[in-house]
């Protein structure tokens, strides 16, 4: 059967594609094509999905955090916060989840126990990234935070108050995308340059390639970051994230896409989602 439910985002990991969405929706799928439903064994929604250091890690409503080793079987983590979490990354031997009210959380243990660090802002944070041995995190009102260690985070003008939605690294540069067509990149994370493109909510790097997804179906490629081209996704849908892996770029959201090179894509059905 076709998706119904809204997925929020999607990685890759351990040889699986692994979505999250609303009403506790799990899927994991081997190629992209075909999808399994998993248990998760609660009803909230969840929006923010990594994989790092051999283990699946997705966060969301009510401060929830659920652990999985293969994307399967997942083990509900005390996360000490009832904020919403958005999003989640891991780098530098550590797990770093974002959310309501500035929430920035961090566990050095695969994601078992989570401790609560101050991120001198109460703007909400949808994203978060590591690369080029530094976190960069973002959220409402163009706030951007970095950390080199997860800890101690430094505010940065992004030179917009738009909100900001995702974030990826490549290519050796950042690139954060947002409402009302923002596109902001940076090369060290602390000095922001704004491009202008199509609103996005997700974003990815490989292949060569930046894929920008977002509302009423938008799919955006980039080789630089700073040039965009929108390609046919085929949907009038949102798609909130966009990974890749097994040399197959996959977008979720009100429904499941996927492309080899980012540019011709192709529409997927899930049961159980």
């Amino acid at each position: 059967s076709g998706t119904t439910k809204n997925l929020w985002e999607v990685t890759y990991g351990n040889s699986t594609f692994v979505a999250v969405g609303i009403s506790g929706t799990i899927i994991t799928s081997s190629d992209g094509t075909s999808w399994d439903n998993k248990t998760s064994g609660t009803s909230k929604n969840f929006k923010g999905l990594t994989y790092g250091n051999s283990t699946f890690v997705t966060v969301g409503q009510s401060g929830y955090i659920l652990t999985s080793s293969d994307g399967t079987t997942w083990n509900n983590r005390t996360s000490g916060t009832s904020n919403f979490l958005y999003g989640v990354t891991y780098g530098n031997s550590t797990f770093v989840a974002v959310g309501d009210n500035g929430t920035i959380l961090t566990s050095t243990d695969n994601g078992t126990t989570w401790g609560s660090k101050t991120s001198g802002t109460t703007e909400t944070l949808y994203g978060v990234t590591y690369d080029n041995s530094i976190f960069v995190a973002e959220g409402d009102n163009g706030t951007i935070l970095t950390s080199s260690d997860g800890t101690t985070w430094t505010s940065r003008t992004s030179g917009t108050t738009k909100n900001l939605n995702g974030i990826t690294y490549g290519n050796n540069t950042f690139v954060a995308v947002g409402q009302y067509g923002i596109i902001l990149t940076s090369t060290d994370g602390t000095t922001w340059t704004s491009r202008t493109s199509s609103g996005s909510t997700g974003v990815t790097y490989a292949n060569s390639t930046f894929v920008a997804v977002g509302g009423s179906g938008t799919i955006l490629t980039s080789s630089n970051g700073t040039d965009w081209t929108s390609r046919i996704s085929g949907t009038t849908n949102i798609l909130n994230s966009v990974t890749y892996g097994n040399s197959t770029f996959v977008a979720v959201g009100g429904g499941i896409f996927t492309s080899t090179d980012g540019i011709s894509w192709t529409s997927r059905t899930s049961s159980g989602a």
